[in-house]
């Protein structure tokens, strides 16, 4: 979200840092602005016709749609959420996937890919721990900032959340079970996918990771997604609601200032609608129903940002405040792939 400031309940005067730091950081880029690269920089002669064509994808059954999303999330080309449907994420993916690893870009079934998937769904068995992070909700900030920590509304968020899922599609894959009755103990039909496991966060800010100094993020804000590079190579995509017509994402060659996990939002309207700092803010709670979800990127544009978000539905569809907002499942893994200091190119 565009025009926030980021409090972190471990290191609270560093928040500052993130903004503070930022003109350092656009003078210095300035002089050197990395190319932005297609999903491909260079792509082999053979396959330009096909890159600049368009693509008929089949409409896969829905096992088969299941499979392949899996198989796409597991290797960071996220698919959007898990639904078993033909979805505008999922065809951009798979065709991005294949033209990063030089396959041919073509409507049949890469019988490869399914292998990778040879069990479709699984049976998780919710543990009684799983009540730690479900909890009472409120939609205003005013009543989000009297809570300790925003939290799942529901067992059916966790669940769906950690498989990255769409609620609908685990109630129809469990039908006739009752999924707004989930209770410590009940096993649920989900998505074979890695899981996103919350109990695995800490909060906290990412220290740097020199392994990844080389890598680029490329930030399309046509085809909603973000893309990471290294050497000229894709190495992985996620789907993202790129800011709104009105609160637009910044054009332009940013960097990574700073990542904290499991923030605390400070929510003022003035900020927010206008850019102008009022007296009344209300302090959020971290948790993954926090207004940023589980992760902020700060970029060196002051106030924006790349960050989870707590209404992963809206994906690609509803404006955020003028930041980069994609799925928490999703936020949590861009975290494990940059570092402090990558270029961000936003166009």
């Amino acid at each position: 979200m565009k025009f926030f400031h980021l409090i972190s309940k471990l290191l609270f005067g560093n928040a500052c840092w993130f903004t503070g730091f930022c003109c350092f950081c656009v003078s210095a880029l300035a002089e050197e602005a990395p190319k932005i690269l297609p999903l491909m920089s260079v792509p082999p002669k053979a396959l330009r016709a096909e890159k600049k064509a368009l693509v008929a994808l089949p409409n896969y059954d829905e096992v088969t749609a299941t499979r392949l999303q899996i198989f796409l999330d597991n290797n960071d080309f996220g698919p959007g959420k898990i639904d078993g449907e033909m979805g505008e994420f999922f065809r951009k993916a798979l065709l991005a996937y294949k033209r990063a690893h030089l396959m041919p870009l073509r409507g049949t079934v890469d019988q490869w890919l399914l292998d990778q998937v040879p069990e479709t769904f699984t049976n998780y068995t919710i543990p009684p721990e799983a009540e730690n992070f479900v909890g009472p909700t409120a939609s205003k900030p005013s009543e989000q900032a009297k809570l300790k920590a925003l939290k799942y509304g529901s067992l059916l968020e966790f669940v769906a959340e950690r498989f990255h899922s769409a609620e609908d599609y685990l109630r129809k894959l469990n039908r006739p079970m009752n999924l707004d009755a989930l209770k410590p103990g009940d096993t649920v039909k989900v998505p074979n996918v890695v899981p996103f496991k919350i109990e695995d966060l800490h909060e906290g800010f990412v220290q740097p990771n020199t392994a990844f100094a080389n890598r680029i993020v490329y930030v399309d804000t046509k085809e909603r997604f973000l893309l990471i590079y290294e050497n000229n190579q894709l190495v992985a995509e996620f789907p993202i609601t790129p800011g709104s017509t009105k609160l637009p994402a910044p054009i332009g060659v940013w960097k990574i200032n700073g990542i904290a996990v499991l923030p605390v939002f400070r929510h003022d309207e003035g900020i927010l609608n206008y850019g102008i700092k009022s007296d009344t803010a209300f302090i959020l709670p971290a948790g993954p129903n926090n207004p940023v979800g589980i992760l902020w990127m700060a970029l060196s544009k002051p106030h924006v940002g790349i960050h989870g978000t707590n209404q992963p539905e809206t994906i690609g569809r509803a404006a955020s405040h003028g930041c980069i907002r994609t799925a928490n499942w999703d936020a949590a893994r861009v975290k494990e792939l940059v570092t402090v200091g990558n270029i961000v190119s936003i166009f």
